[in-house]
Parts: structure tokens; C-alpha cells; sequence
């Protein structure tokens, strides 16, 4: 999704909003540019694609005065892809960059026009800087222009703002989209939309929150709440690690992540298993007094994570569990009661639709909690309770890690419950917990592993669609491993529970059909294979993933014999999400960046 950096100082503002650009890259993008404000004089630039468009564009820019910058990623959602259309957006003397979605802007730009103001850009955002301009003209000064245009905007956002009616200071807004401001050992001040543009250069920073807005210099952080109270900037220390943001060899940031999925659930179980039970300090096991039922609200990847949840909570804390689409359950009048715990998973914490949601059981009384990645992110800091999935930066935007630790998370947290409930006994735990230390080994992958999918890759590059099967908690990671060749190969793939394809899906079987066929040792094998058995005898094309040879399968992946079908899920999870690079790779695609996608969807 969109991303915005900002800088204040004496530095090369130039290069430290480019490398800030970079390090958003992951977010997804189809546009940047950048505006620096230095000695009263504007310099802007924009380019569509790479930020390599945008670095030959500025070569010979120079920057070596103090100045003020902005810069920003686009992706698009009003208006294409375009110069036109990218940020920063110019008024008579000022610009702005934004991210999130500004409700009102129809009616604020049709009021505009009416007063004879000239739109270039068909997005929402350019409506911030006009009206922050008409403002000024009956203002005692700028900031107080700020503030009555913030007033007048609906919807999400944060903002960003210079202008050379106060060209020494960058204005601040932020509402329901990240931002976060940094300063190092010059007192420089930096803004980002997430920590990594500001690594490496900055020692503290502050996370602002919804409602506040305000204004630095080279002097001074001025943030006024939703209340409009001034406040002072509660300044964390930054982390100084980069390396994980490094490929370390490996082609692509998601096959780095693939392979790190071992050390991360490692760093996921430290600490919250013993010998004997799980442990999670993050929690009050009051949390769950008077709860009678889990509801969990996703999108995407952590959707799937959920539903795989879902299998779990009624399994082993016998819990009565439903699973809800974010961008659904918002608008449609649910029902919401006290006995229910409400779950909110995602990888960034900033997902629009699942942040909505979050808010709407807030408003019902609802206690609730959420899986996320990141520490300080919206969804953090307004749930009740929290607990992090430890996955590091995930800068491949189709999600991996994040998924196989979110459901490291919920096993550990369904035998959490079993534990409070009673419903499994001490030995029954103990057999769990020794399984959950192996998932570190079941995820690790195998050189022979990955190179039989390398050449395996080569057959499923055409076809007019595939098919991921499976039973049980097997059923959801069909469906992420569907989504994951979706979005990196832009082939057709739907997941589906194995015993529903005889009713409707089988009448697409043919040998152009390409059924990836999950087919686990320790649960309902033969089920399944009868299943696959009706698609291979209407002459689809077979790949099975299992550890027992399936003579039925045009193509066989062997996984290990484990005991337990939770380590084949996590085994497979490799697998599905390998093909899928593979398949991707071969195709000449993008992989880290897939088209039309973004990594944190902070827009509905």
C-alpha cells in the first residue's frame, strides 16, 4: 500500500527520502515521487513504475542546504497509474502526500471547482492541498489552515504537508492510516509510514496516534490529540537491525522468507511452551472468563490462518469458533455479544477492514485480542490484548511467514484454552507441546525437496486452472495455497474442501485441470484419496503432496512420514507455497512484487 517519508534537516534530503522510498518498496507501489522545499523554492519529481524511473529522474538534483522533503509510494485507487496522478500534490505553493482514502472528496472538490480551482490529478488526495490553500487565504497562519482543513476531511489518512507560507516546518495529520516520526543525534526529524524507511538513521521515534496532528521545525514536535490538547511525543528507542531486510543470497525476499519460516517459528514458540504447558505472559487468563464463543475476523492470508484456527479451537478447547471476512462482517449488521471473545489477525496491524471491525467490537463491549507482527501498529494498540507473531519483516508481498507463525499462534493459543478448560488431558498437552517443537524441523526446507518442485515447476505453466484439495484444516491451506499462486503466477486457482468437488467443481475436470491434491498420512487419508481418485478418472491431471505414494497422481511430492498431521500441514504449507515460487519464476514474474497487489492494505 501507499507509503510516506519525510525529513527535516541539513542532510541530502534527496537521498534520504529515495532510500526511505526503497525501504517501502515492499508495500507495493505503481508511482513515487518527491517534493523538497529549500530556500523558499520548490523542487519536485514524479515517475511511474521503479523507483529507478524516479532516481534518473533527480540525478542531477542536488541537495546540500537545509530543507524540508516529502515523498511517497503510490498505489493507485483513485485514478491510474500516472504522473499526473502520483504524489506529492502541488497547490499555488504548497504540497501534500497521503495515504488511506479521503470519504468527502467529491463534494470538497466539487465546492473547489465552483470557486474556479483546477484539478490536475483524478486521485481524492489533491483535494487536501487545495483546500489547505483556501484555508490559508483566511488564516492568521498556516498551521490554523491545517487544522480547519484537517476538520473538514472524512475518511482515513495520514498527511503530510509543506508549504512556503511556513517553509521551515512540516505539517502532520493522522487518522486511522500508520505514520510515525523519528529524530537522530542532530535532532533531524524523519517521518515514515512503518519503522524500516527510518533504520539506520534515526535513534527514537514517536507512533502517533488516530487524531493527532501537529507540525515540526528544526526545533520543535508539536502534536495536538483528537481533543485538540497538545501533547509530548512519547519517543521509543528504534531497532538498528537491517540485515533481515537483505535477500542474504536468495533471489527473491519471499524465497528468503520460505526459509526462514524455521527460525521464525522458533522465535515464535520461545518462551511460551514448557515441558508441560503452554505460556503466554501476554495474557490474563481472565481474558476468558464468561467467553462461549471465538469469533475470528481476517482478510486474505490471515483469513485462511483463521479458519485453520477455527479447526483448532473446537477440536481442543472445545469452544464453539466462527470465522468472519473483515470486508463482510463490517457491513452487515452482526451480531455481537458479550460472551464473545473477538480475534482480529494480520500481519501488519494496519488492514483496514479487520481495523474496522476491531473498532466495531470495541464500540459492542466486546473483549478482545489480536495476532499481529507488528508492535505499535494500529491494531495493537487499540485491542484489549495482544499477541505478536515474532515473524520479523515480511517484505515479499505474498504472505508466508507471517502465515505459519500466525498458525503457530493458535495452536499454542487452542491448547492455552484446553489448558483453562480442562477439555485435553496433562498427557494429551505434553504430546502437543513435543509436536510443536518439531514444526521447526518439519518446516526446514530440503535441497531435494525444492529441486524436485524446480523441475516439477515446468509442467504447470498452462492449463485453464487449478484445483487445491483438501480435508479438514487441509481445506484452508488448499485455499492459501490457491491465493499464493495467484498472486505470483496470475494463474487460476481456487481452493476447495476435497469431498465438495462432486458437487459442481468436478464437471471441469479434463487433462488441461491441474488438481494440486493435499493428501496427509494421519487424517481421513482415504477420504481424500477417493476424492482425488473421481478427479483422475475424468482424466485431470494429478499432483498429489503426501508421504504415501498415490499410483493415481500424474505427479507425486513425497513429504515425510511425520506422527501427526499437524506436521504434515506445516510440511505441505512449504510445499504449496515453493510450487507457487516456482511456478512464478518460470512465467518471468515478479515475484516479490506481484501486479495490482500491495503489501498492507490500508484502504477498504
Amino acid at each position: 500500500m501507499c507509503g510516506i517519508v519525510g525529513y527535516i534537516g541539513k542532510k541530502n534530503t534527496k537521498e534520504i527520502l529515495l532510500e526511505g522510498l526503497k525501504e517501502l518498496e515492499y508495500r507495493g507501489y505503481d508511482s513515487a515521487g518527491i517534493a523538497v522545499l529549500s530556500e523558499g523554492e520548490f523542487a519536485s519529481y514524479k515517475a511511474v513504475g521503479k523507483l529507478v524511473n524516479l532516481e534518473e529522474k533527480t540525478k542531477d538534483f542536488i541537495t546540500d542546504k537545509f530543507a524540508v522533503g516529502i515523498g511517497h509510494t503510490r498505489w493507485a485507487t483513485h485514478g491510474k497509474p500516472t504522473e499526473l496522478n502520483a504524489h506529492p500534490h502541488l497547490g499555488e505553493s504548497s504540497y501534500v502526500v497521503h495515504n488511506g482514502i479521503i470519504e468527502n472528496y467529491a463534494q470538497l472538490k466539487k465546492e473547489l471547482q465552483n470557486e474556479g480551482i483546477t484539478f490536475l490529478s483524478q486521485t481524492d488526495t489533491e483535494v487536501i492541498v487545495h483546500q489547505f490553500e483556501k484555508n490559508l487565504k483566511k488564516s492568521e497562519d498556516a498551521f490554523q489552515a491545517f487544522k480547519q482543513t484537517i476538520s473538514e476531511l472524512d475518511g482515513a489518512y495520514a498527511i503530510l504537508l509543506v508549504t512556503k507560507a511556513e517553509d521551515k516546518k512540516i505539517f502532520f495529520a493522522k487518522n486511522g492510516s500508520p505514520m510515525l516520526v523519528g529524530i537522530d543525534t542532530d535532532n533531524d526529524k524523519y517521518f515514515a509510514s512503518s519503522d524500516t524507511p527510518l533504520i539506520g538513521h534515526c535513534t527514537d521515534v514517536n507512533y502517533f496516534e488516530d487524531g493527532d496532528y501537529g507540525y515540526v521545525s528544526a526545533d520543535e514536535i508539536v502534536i495536538f490529540d483528537k481533543n485538540h490538547q497538545q501533547v509530548e511525543p512519547k519517543f521509543k528507542k528504534l531497532s538498528t537491525n537491517k540485515l533481515s531486510a537483505q535477500k542474504d543470497g536468495y533471489r527473491f525476499f519471499m524465497e528468503k522468507e520460505i526459509y526462514e519460516q524455521s527460525h521464525v517459528i522458533a522465535d515464535t514458540l520461545l518462551g511460551r511452551i514448557s515441558d508441560t504447558e503452554v505460556i503466554f505472559e501476554e495474557l490474563d487468563a481472565k481474558l476468558f472468563d464468561g467467553i462461549a464463543e471465538i469469533k475470528l475476523c481476517a482478510c486474505g492470508t490471515s483469513y485462511h490462518s483463521a479458519l485453520t484456527a477455527s479447526y483448532m479451537f473446537e477440536r481442543y478447547a472445545k469452544v464453539k469458533t466462527s470465522v468472519e471476512i473483515a470486508s463482510e462482517f463490517r457491513y452487515r449488521d452482526p451480531m455481537m455479544t458479550q460472551d464473545t471473545l473477538f480475534v482480529v489477525i494480520s500481519q501488519s496491524g494496519e488492514t483496514a477492514d479487520t481495523l474496522e471491525t476491531l473498532k466495531m467490537a470495541k464500540a459492542a463491549g466486546l473483549k478482545t485480542l489480536v495476532i499481529c507482527n507488528v508492535d505499535n501498529s494500529s491494531m495493537v494498540r487499540l485491542a484489549n490484548t495482544t499477541i505478536l507473531t515474532r515473524a520479523g519483516i515480511e517484505k515479499g508481498v505474498a504472505s508466508t511467514k507471517a502465515f505459519a507463525t500466525q498458525v503457530t499462534v493458535f495452536w499454542m493459543l487452542s491448547l492455552y484454552l484446553a489448558q483453562l478448560k480442562s477439555t485435553l488431558s496433562q498427557s494429551a498437552i505434553k504430546e502437543q507441546i513435543e509436536l510443536l517443537r518439531a514444526v521447526p524441523s518439519a518446516v526446514k526446507v530440503q535441497d531435494s525437496m525444492h529441486e524436485r518442485i524446480k523441475r516439477l515447476s515446468k509442467r504447470y505453466l498452462h492449463g485453464h486452472g487449478f484445483f487445491f484439495i483438501g480435508r479438514d484444516l487441509f481445506f484452508p491451506l488448499a485455499l492459501e495455497g490457491a491465493l499464493k499462486l495467484k498472486e505470483i503466477s496470475y494463474l487460476h486457482a481456487e481452493g476447495y474442501p476435497s469431498g465438495e468437488m462432486k458437487h459442481g467443481p468436478i464437471a471441469l475436470a479434463d487433462p488441461e485441470l491441474f488438481t494440486i491434491a493435499l493428501l496427509p498420512k494421519n487424517l481421513l487419508y482415504e477420504k481424500s484419496k477417493s476424492n482425488v481418485e473421481e478427479l483422475s478418472a475424468r482424466d485431470a491431471t494429478v499432483c498429489a503432496i503426501s508421504p504415501l505414494e498415490f499410483d493415481k497422481a500424474d505427479d507425486f511430492i513425497q513429504t515425510k512420514k511425520h506422527p501427526n498431521y499437524m506436521l504434515e500441514f506445516f510440511e505441505m504449507m512449504v510445499v504449496v507455497q515453493l510450487l507457487s515460487l516456482e511456478i512464478s519464476v518460470r512465467l518471468g514474474n515478479d515475484v516479490d512484487m506481484p501486479r495490482n497487489l500491495a503489501k498492507s492494505v490500508t484502504v477498504e
